[in-house]
């Protein structure tokens, strides 16, 4: 295969898309996007498998040799994918995966492995346009009416930026990854501060229209290298035993098994539906031979009659209006122990939310390309089996990361900054029942339950989440849909946020050519509900709570000098645990470097223990106050003074002048080193950080004591030291010799 390469302007960068030179045993794009590289493949399996699904998989995976790293942990090497990993595998598989051909049974494996990274520019948006390529140059039957490809879009200090970089990402205020064929937007994932509604639609028809030149350049790239595509038709239903199933379904009563309002009563009654529908058709040998075929048409009547009945009665499943949201009922503290909890329901979804507040050590340490970030916000979603009434596994999967990334999203514009609110936040979310929205339960019960545990959020925020149903030129836009309404519908998003604005989007469209005013008015009657939810959230508590919960640690927040902190540390971390043994507290230290100060963070439910704690620390810490008096020990004695160490690592000069309102004619007269003293701070240098101190003020005067004549005394003084240093630089080494032996033989009186 001849090297076949396409370069596409792509925001303030160029992306290019290369084939023929790597992988070449596989469908292979060798992608770039400024000095980030990555490589995309694509490949199935020879003969398709017996299963009634997709087999799809995608892989995401960041090499640390990228950045020029070593991974961390004992074998040194990439090991499992990270959730940030994970999240993008989804992305790039969401957007693909309904281009295939719905009856496609071969195994599909497309694998993007990021292999140069120049901190700049992240390899997201990029691989899923390498992805699209590498499948539409494969004999893959995939995106026949079009590629896709995925744009990044940001907006920066009220500007729209495609491909932002990793630096622009941090400070914008819409932040969005947007997937999009040649007529259509067909996924969306991204987070945003509160942004108008009309603000976020913009960003997405801006992404829409830069992706159309990375469109027509996979088309062209396909037709360059030539493959040759499988011949695959999806299999036709038979019309005459499909109108067959649909006659004998509506007279068992199909319709109304399909307007049961409980879900668990609905599938019954649909179940015992089908079975009538087969024992009457089985009783024909021929049709008993075709049961497959009557179950697929059974499934497909189904989904249209339920569409239909949508648009034709404008009424949903169970009745409701398109624009109307289920029942809500919503309880705070209903887990007595946890430092806040929620339980959020919405018809048939149930989530059980829990809140903990720990320290800085207690933080998600995330390792990425861009180095090590610690997390002090994260949101876990976990939907066991048993919410739907089934079995199975536990533990998270893709899904349970996806829907828990995206309730995180929602939440972490409202989450205080550590400066305000120094606690890391760790809420989890555990569906007790679902029936769609689950996500969406997340967000509402997480934001109740963070303010119920005293997170100061300056608003609460709720999710909700949205289908669609069109045929020609008729359509419905649904608020608040079932777990049926998100299978059967054309479009579903979820679009969270507060009553100002958005703060979290995903969506996922699965028809083309969705005109921008149907998208406004889904995106609009969204925010109705939205703000209904809010509105019924704050019936149980509309504002985040003054006072943490009795369980909940309290942080003391003490500040120090940055060059204290080696001294709270210690030699191997060796002195803190020292603290944190004698106070019984969590102690952590961290430097501001913005303010050149130490931040230590003191944690625990024990008011005591924190007094123990600070006073330590303070004592550690503590820098010479001028005219206050310390208790110290004398440190070394010399003939113009002596040293006193009034704190750990601080000595003071006790001039000979100021150890007594008498004459002393050497220090060693009053004093011994290792002698208790108490002296006052007469001046601590700003620059040099020399202590002055004397211990005349705490002596009692001497009868007729004469200040100003001490004063000129201790200048005449004073000039005398200054004049016999300049003469000391000159003596020889035997005179300071002698100098020390004279004042050896001054003993203090007996």
């Amino acid at each position: 295969m001849s090297i076949c390469r396409k370069e596409i302007p792509y925001g303030n960068s160029t992306l290019v898309l290369e084939t023929g030179k790597i992988a070449k045993q596989a469908y292979s794009i060798m992608a770039s996007n400024g000095e980030s590289q990555f490589l995309v493949t694509a490949a199935r399996s020879g003969k398709p498998i017996d299963r009634d699904f997709l087999p799809l998989s995608v892989e995401y995976q960041e090499k640390q040799y990228a950045a020029g790293k070593i991974p961390g942990g004992y074998f040194r090497r990439e090991a499992r994918p990270r959730p940030d990993e994970i999240l993008i595998a989804r992305i790039i598989d969401r957007t693909c995966r309904p281009l295939f051909p719905k009856d496609w049974r071969y195994e599909v494996q497309v694998i993007s492995t990021v292999i140069g990274y120049d901190g700049e520019y992240e390899a997201d948006a990029a691989s899923l346009t390498a992805a699209s390529a590498a499948l539409a140059i494969s004999d893959i039957p995939w995106g026949d009416e079009s590629p896709v490809a995925g744009v990044r879009v940001a907006r920066v200090n009220g500007e729209f930026i495609i491909n932002p970089t990793f630096t622009q990402r941090g400070i914008a205020d819409i932040d969005m990854m947007v997937g999009c064929s040649d007529s259509a937007i067909v996924m969306v994932e991204g987070g945003a501060n509160e942004a108008a509604e009309a603000d976020v639609i913009e960003a997405l028809y801006l992404a829409f229209d830069a992706a159309q030149p990375m469109i027509t350049a996979i088309r062209e790239m396909a037709a360059e290298v030539g493959s040759t595509k499988i011949e695959f038709v999806d299999k036709d239903l038979d019309q005459e035993l499909l109108a067959l199933v649909e006659k004998t379904a509506i007279s068992h009563g199909l319709a109304d098994a399909l307007q049961v309002p409980v879900k668990l009563d609905r599938y019954a009654q649909i179940a015992v539906v089908k079975q009538a529908v087969k024992d009457e058709l089985f009783a024909d040998e021929a049709l008993a031979a075709r049961s497959d075929e009557v179950s697929t048409c059974f499934g497909e009547v189904k989904h249209h009659m339920m569409r239909g009945s949508v648009l034709e009665t404008k009424k949903r499943i169970g009745g409701r209006a398109y624009d109307e949201i289920r029942a809500i009922d919503t309880e705070v503290d209903v887990l007595g122990r946890t430092h806040g909890s929620s339980m959020f329901q919405r018809g048939e979804t149930q989530a059980l939310v829990a809140v903990t507040l720990g320290t800085g050590r207690d933080a998600q340490r995330v390792e990425s390309l861009n180095g090590m970030e610690d997390r002090t916000f994260m949101l876990h979603y976990n939907f066991p089996p048993f919410c739907v009434g089934e079995t199975g596994r536990i533990g998270p999967n893709r899904r349970q990361h996806g829907h828990g990334a995206l309730a995180r999203r929602a939440l972490a514009p409202l989450v205080p900054s550590q400066e305000e609110f120094p606690y890391v936040v760790r809420v989890v979310s555990e569906i007790t029942e679902s029936n769609g929205s689950s996500s969406m339960a997340s967000v509402c019960g997480g934001s109740m339950a963070m303010m119920a545990a005293g997170v100061p959020m300056a608003k609460p925020v709720a999710g909700i989440a949205m289908g669609m149903i069109k045929e020609g030129d008729d359509y419905a836009i649904l608020s608040d849909i079932l777990g049926d309404e998100d299978h059967l519908g054309d479009m579903d998003f979820k679009i969270c946020g507060t009553r100002d604005g958005i703060t979290a989007i995903q969506m996922d469209i699965k028809i083309k050519g969705l005109a921008r005013e149907l998208l406004t008015e889904a995106v609009e009657q969204a925010r109705a509900g939205r703000l209904h939810i809010l509105g019924e959230m704050a019936k149980t508590l509309d504002a985040a709570r003054e006072e943490l919960s009795p369980y909940a640690p309290r942080i003391d927040i003490i500040e120090i000098p940055a060059d204290k902190i080696r001294d709270i540390i210690g030699p191997g971390g060796k002195k803190i645990r020292e603290l944190q043994e004698a106070s019984g507290c969590t102690i952590n230290v961290d430097e501001d470097h913005s303010r050149g100060v130490g931040i230590v963070h003191v944690m625990s439910s024990d008011g005591a223990a924190r007094a123990i704690a600070r006073e330590l620390i303070e004592e550690l810490t503590a820098v010479p106050e001028e005219g206050k008096v310390y208790a110290g020990n004398i440190a070394k004695i010399t003939d113009f003074g002596a040293f006193v160490r009034i704190m750990p690592g601080i000595d003071g000069l006790l001039h000979v002048s100021e150890m007594a309102y008498s004459r002393v004619e050497h220090p060693s007269d009053l004093f011994e080193e290792g002698d208790e003293v108490e002296v006052k701070v007469l001046e601590v240098d700003e620059r040099s950080g020399k202590v002055r101190l004397s211990r005349r003020p705490l002596l009692e005067k001497p009868e007729g004591w004469d200040e100003e004549q001490e004063r000129r005394r201790k200048e005449r003084a004073e000039r005398g030291d200054r004049g016999r240093g300049r003469g000391d630089r000159g003596r020889g080494r035997g005179d300071r010799g002698r100098g020390r032996r004279d004042g050896g033989r001054e003993r203090r009186p007996s």
